[in-house]
């Protein structure tokens, strides 16, 4: 009989990839918990409309020996207007997490996994990379509520039988990321020169291959339950290698320009655009050898390769869309 697995989030960036991936493995029954129904899965997927608040008050087809795979939640929002962001990111990322926590205990699930973030730890590394033994250390109302929901999912499953699975992913890329990345990429597209030659920094990001892949890795494993995981690319990239890579796959000549950091600094300063020039400018170095030593977990393409076919597919997309 088919395992039962039940996923949030599944039309969103990370959850559309992993529905994708699983949907044509036998050996699983996937139940997609969405806002509306859509035509991008296959008809043996189930899907259960939720109302858009309080989504996991009412009952829920979890059966028992699910595992369930939590990647919903209220993200990074640009120019956030609410009058206490802090309360609407708890609203969704911590209360809504665990009233669907607790449906799953109550029916018997057997695993939940929950896809948190790296922004738990901090948004800047020094010396020492981030691992799983590091202090907590958020630095924005998003990763504050990531951490309250960690914390509040470990507390409701001690002394319970379904086994937790928390991962913190950093930034995850493919040709269709929103966001920042997404920005970058449509910069990198037009040719325009940046002004980040200089720079010599190192940050982990992750492959929407590779995460997706991960998550699937820990729905059986068995040394996956009940652990916390930083995982990423095997090495780290500057953010002159990560344009370099990305014009390289868009078939262009990489336009940099080396502009001392010092510069860039102040005029993040002066423009009130510090968290911009952290992201570009700034370390952030996830050790994952946890996830590959415990789990034997191999990511199944390099940050480079990767970054070439995000390049690839974006200019191929774009080119569609003309």
């Amino acid at each position: 009989m088919p395992k039962s697995i039940v996923i949030t989030g599944a039309t969103g960036f990370v959850g559309r990839a992993l529905v994708e991936k699983l949907q044509g493995n036998s050996d699983y029954k996937l139940t997609l918990l969405v806002r509306k129904q859509v035509d991008c899965f296959l008809s043996g997927v189930d899907q259960v409309v939720v109302p858009s608040e309080k989504p996991f008050q009412r009952p829920l087809s979890i059966s028992k020996g699910a595992t369930v795979i939590h990647l919903a939640g209220r993200a990074h929002i640009l120019d956030d207007k609410s009058e206490s962001p802090l309360h609407e990111f708890r609203l969704v990322n911590v209360e809504a997490t665990i009233d669907l926590a607790r449906q799953a205990m109550e029916a018997g699930a057997k695993r939940f996994i929950f896809v948190s973030s790296i922004g738990v730890n901090g948004s800047v590394t020094y010396s020492v990379p981030f691992n799983e033994d590091a202090a907590p250390q958020p630095h924005a109302d998003y990763a504050v509520s990531k951490l309250e929901a960690e914390c509040a999912l470990r507390a409701l499953v001690e002394k319970s039988s379904m086994e937790l699975v928390v991962i913190r992913p950093p930034l995850v890329y493919a040709a269709n990321a929103p966001g920042n990345y997404q920005r970058l990429m449509r910069l990198v597209s037009k040719g325009l020169p940046l002004p980040l030659g200089a720079i010599k920094n190192l940050r982990s990001l992750i492959s929407l291959e590779n995460l997706v892949d991960f998550i699937c890795l820990c729905i059986e494993h068995p040394a996956a339950a009940n652990e916390l995981f930083l995982v990423s690319d095997i090495r780290p990239v500057s953010t002159s290698e990560m344009i370099t890579a990305l014009a390289q796959g868009m078939g262009l000549k990489p336009r940099l320009i080396s502009v001392p950091d010092f510069l860039l600094r102040t005029g993040a300063r002066v423009f009130r655009k510090q968290s911009i020039y952290t992201q570009l400018c700034g370390s952030l170095v996830i050790d994952s050898s946890k996830a590959r030593d415990l789990l034997g977990w191999t990511p199944p393409i390099s940050v480079i390769d990767a970054l070439h076919q995000s390049g690839r597919k974006y200019m191929m997309q774009k080119k569609l869309d003309v």
